[in-house]
């Protein structure tokens, strides 16, 4: 057996999606002779609604024994519990933690066979290729004090200096497999926490002659990530700049759906698609199965070193989108003039065209 992974479905579209991130799987299985052992665990609102918490006990035990974690998307709105209103999201919060990733890896790239699905001009996506770097373990998703009370509601953006340097040598680390560049995000003009930010990554940045540093500020990046994207290379973030910014480069390749993401640092990495639970076409067929199933491709490769094999997933997922094949999300924009693919449709497809790169 090469490997276990836990499978956590969630809400929304992550049942429809993962389905078929694991039917990739068993072909890559196939393909290359491995053997992983797949579990599934519940999390989410599916999981308040079985046992009280979104992320529960029984879940939690089965993360200590598996290599990689697997997951749809959690989501909806907060649940009354005994009393109490739980946000179904705060289970990926608290997985977060429990496995210990603090480096959320989410790659953007606009190449030849995406290109036609941007809502921006090709000769202004095309060759797109950077990664957002986010914190996920501290920044305000996390401070403490927290609350509303009397009138006020309050949130605490806190960082020490460890997470800060953890996580600014994970990108400098990532960013030498690159184009060697690094460009911090912050807010130094106004939060105190950014001032600490920046004069911290700054003092990292010492550490790694060999790549091109800057800050910039929040406000900006979000600018020049729409007017200028082939700029960046490997992006830093803390968790609440993060998770805004990749939403918006999300729009360079045309969608949420694309994109894929890994959170690691712990001994058990985690992989999701970005997108959320899309509650308006859960059960619809159409949600767009890319993101995991590239998910399934950074799983192979950080977590199993098998990088030819998530290459051709890689490969794979662009000779069906260079035919012009597109699930909702991205067929109006598609130049082949071809009927949107269902969620099913489009992992067959994968699978098939990693079937024909096998037989070459």
């Amino acid at each position: 057996m090469d490997g276990r992974i836990l499978f956590l479905p969630g809400d929304g579209v992550g049942p429809e999606v993962l389905r078929e991130a694991r039917r990739v799987l068993e072909a890559i299985e196939e393909i290359y002779g491995h053997r992983f052992e797949i579990i599934e665990g519940a999390m989410g609102a599916r999981a308040i609604d079985r046992f009280g918490d979104p992320l529960p006990e029984e879940t939690r035990r089965l993360t200590s024994g598996v290599d990689a974690v697997l997951l749809g998307a959690v989501g909806f709105a907060a649940e009354p519990v005994h009393g109490e209103t739980i946000d179904p999201a705060r289970g990926l919060l608290e997985l977060r933690q429990l496995l210990g990733n603090y480096a959320n890896i989410r790659p953007i790239a606009v190449g030849d066979a995406i290109v036609a699905g941007s809502p921006f001009r090709a000769d202004h996506v095309r060759g797109v290729d950077l990664v957002i770097v986010r914190e996920v373990l501290g920044g305000i998703y996390y401070g403490l004090p927290r609350g509303i009370e009397d009138g006020v509601a309050y949130d605490t953006e806190i960082y020490s200096e460890g997470e800060i340097r953890r996580i600014a040598r994970a990108a400098f680390e990532l960013a030498r497999t690159r184009r060697k560049k690094v460009t911090s995000i912050d807010k130094a003009n106004v939060l105190e926490s950014s001032v600490f930010w920046r004069a911290i990554v700054g003092d990292v940045a010492r550490e790694y002659r060999d790549i091109e540093f800057s800050s910039m500020l929040v406000d900006n990046c979000a600018m020049q990530l729409i007017s200028n994207p082939r700029q960046f290379d490997v992006v830093l973030t803390n968790n609440m700049f993060g998770d805004i910014l990749s939403d918006e480069a999300a729009v360079l390749v045309g969608s949420l759906g694309m994109l894929p993401s890994a959170s690691v640092g712990g001994e058990v990495g985690l992989y999701e698609p970005v997108h959320g639970t899309a509650p308006d076409i859960a059960g619809q067929g159409i949600a767009n199965p890319v993101g995991a199933i590239l998910s399934v491709a950074m799983m192979l490769e950080l977590t199993f070193a098998l990088t030819e094999e998530a290459n051709a997933v890689h490969d794979g997922v662009g000779r069906v989108l260079r035919d012009g094949h597109a699930t909702a999300d991205l067929a109006a924009a598609s130049a082949s003039g071809r009927a949107p693919v269902s969620t099913e449709g489009m992992g067959e497809l994968i699978v098939r065209a990693l079937s024909a790169g096998d037989r070459g």
